[in-house]
This record gives structure tokens, sequence and C-alpha cells, in this order.
């Protein structure tokens, strides 16, 4: 069983920065890419960033792309998801996940193993 822990969630104001990290447990994910979606009240679950097995490569939704940058430490069995120019309607619980099937890595379908989530909020 794969177990996925997210964390540096928060508070912060209009153009702050938070860095998010999913630390993984139980297995090795260094196979696999990874992604970070969110999830707002009453809303559908929305892809936000993917990364590539080893890191080579980075998919962002357009909504994000040059604020935010996904990376990983496979070394450490970790993904982080570092947050700039945040915005209000960034204000979402965010989620780390694997996906195993190595495809569509903005369809949330793709992905077996999910953290619990981590609140972000960006006030005004």
């Amino acid at each position: 069983q794969v177990q996925l822990v997210e964390s540096g969630g928060g508070l912060v104001q209009a153009g702050g920065s938070l860095r998010l990290s999913c630390a993984a447990s139980g297995r090795t994910l260094s196979s696999y890419p990874m992604g970070w979606f969110r999830q707002a009240p009453g809303k559908e679950r929305e892809f936000v960033a993917a990364v590539t097995w080893n890191g080579g490569g980075t998919y962002y939704t357009d909504s994000v792309k040059g604020r935010f940058t996904i990376s990983r430490d496979n070394a450490k069995n970790t993904v982080y998801l570092q947050m700039n120019s945040l915005k209000p309607e960034d204000t979402d619980v965010y989620s780390c996940a694997v996906n195993r099937y190595n495809r569509a890595y903005y369809s949330s379908a793709m992905y077996d193993y999910w953290g619990q989530g981590n609140q972000v909020t960006v006030s005004s």
C-alpha cells in the first residue's frame, strides 16, 4: 500500500508563495509520473500539474503556467509544487497522486493513489 502525505499548505496573501510537498511511504514512486490536483467545494477536481518519472517533463494547466513549478526528488520519494504569485482563485484543497498508466496526465482517472489533501487559502 502506497501512502501519500501532503504538507506545506496554509493561508497566504495574494501575490505570496507556498511550496507543497508530497512524501510517499510504503513503496518507491520513482518509476511513475506524479500529479497535483485541486478541488474547491461543490466543484469538480481540476488538474494542476504533472511531472514525468525522472522529472524531465512537466505539464501544467493554463491557469497556473508561469506561476507554479512541479518537481520531484526520487531519492526522497517526494514531489513538490512551488506556487508563486498566488491568486484568490487558487484557493482549493490540493492533493498529490500517482499516475499508474503513464498517460493522460490531465485526467484524474489515470491516478490510483491519492493523498488526503492540503488546504491552500489565498486572501485578497
